[in-house]
């Protein structure tokens, strides 16, 4: 009796026919295949082969784009995607810093710059931006809809990864049972689910940087901005160089910031610290390096956007918004001591 091969076999056929045989998919593979995955017509065996095989070899642009496609078709995306100007993936955690990208985020929502975070948190030793966000008072959005009302009324929204889209939760969990990144942990970063003109995308490992701006062109994203981020975060470390692959205006183009601090030891002596991140914020702490940190990832924004055509002009309006952050906008969140 002949015994039909499974559909999603020919997937890993194609990734593990050895060192000769062996190619990458296609864009259009890559989207059939993670389509199957979003269908849940994946067995579990197929599924650690695949995340392993992609893994080794690390993905193309060409299946990161067909990977990304095929997710954002398995989930509703609200008709009108007005309203949200700078998609900003938050996955990473801290391990040494606080997330200070988080402060930079909310100052440009309340600068007309609107931002959509989305991110997860996961019970381990790093501290999320969703930690961050309700030590701050700020609520996250249970769905796309009310994440575009909050980005209305305050210019910022955060939405875990689970209420967005439940089977890339799952597909990213597959880290913890392999031990390996997936590329899920890439693809979740270019899910841009608002389509946003900008699409932020901090790494850990540098060469990530040109498969984003790559992939970034073959989905046709009007404006992106990937550099090493603190973390792996979109997140400018300050006491660094910092290289930018950035698409703006759908046109390439690639720079490099010099550091803004000289090199040392910033840390706060008791990471995580929120009480010292909330001084900070509401101007009752100083913080050399935080301050760098988020009028340089504010910088980055606005070069990506074309609002700034250099560094230096770019960081001193990260400045003016960080200096002006206590009378516009909101009202900063109030905290008591002993958090």
């Amino acid at each position: 009796m002949t015994v039909e091969e499974h559909p999603f076999s020919r997937f890993i056929k194609i990734l593990g026919k050895g060192k000769n045989g062996m190619r990458s998919l296609t864009q259009d593979e890559a989207y059939e295949a993670m389509s199957m995955f979003a269908r849940y017509e994946v067995e579990p065996e197929q599924l650690g082969a695949f995340m392993s095989l992609i893994r080794v070899k690390e993905e193309t642009p060409e299946e990161l784009a067909g990977f990304t496609l095929a997710l954002r078709d398995s989930f509703t995306r609200p008709g009108n995607h007005s309203g949200v100007m700078i998609d900003w993936p938050a996955y990473a955690g801290k391990r040494k810093h606080m997330p200070w990208f988080v402060l930079a985020a909310i100052l440009l929502g309340r600068n007309g710059y609107p931002v959509l975070m989305h991110g997860l948190k996961r019970e381990d030793d790093r501290f999320y931006a969703d930690d961050a966000l309700e030590a701050l008072g700020i609520e996250d959005s249970k769905t796309l809809s009310s994440a575009q009302i909050a980005i209305k009324e305050t210019g910022f929204a955060y939405i875990r990864i689970g209420n967005l889209s439940q089977i890339t939760e799952d597909l990213m969990q597959t880290r913890v049972l392999l031990g390996l990144r997936s590329p899920v942990n890439t693809v979740v970063r270019m899910l841009n689910p608002l389509s946003a003109p900008l699409m932020m995308q901090g790494v850990f490992h540098p060469n990530y940087a040109q498969v984003h701006q790559q992939a970034g062109i073959i989905l046709g994203q009007s404006s992106l901005v990937a550099f090493r981020g603190e973390g792996g975060e979109a997140e400018r470390m300050p006491d660094r160089k910092c290289t930018l692959a950035g698409i703006s205006n759908d046109r390439v183009w690639d720079d490099e910031w010099p550091a803004l601090m000289s090199p040392g030891k910033y840390e706060h002596d008791h990471f995580p610290d929120i009480d010292h991140f909330l001084n900070v914020w509401e101007g009752h702490a100083e913080d050399v390096y935080a301050w760098n940190s988020i009028v340089g990832t504010i910088g980055l924004v606005l070069r990506a956007l074309g609002i700034s055509e250099n560094a230096e002009e770019a960081i001193a309006k990260g400045i003016e918004m960080w200096n002006d952050r206590l009378v516009t906008g909101v009202d900063v969140p109030k905290h008591c001591s002993g958090r």
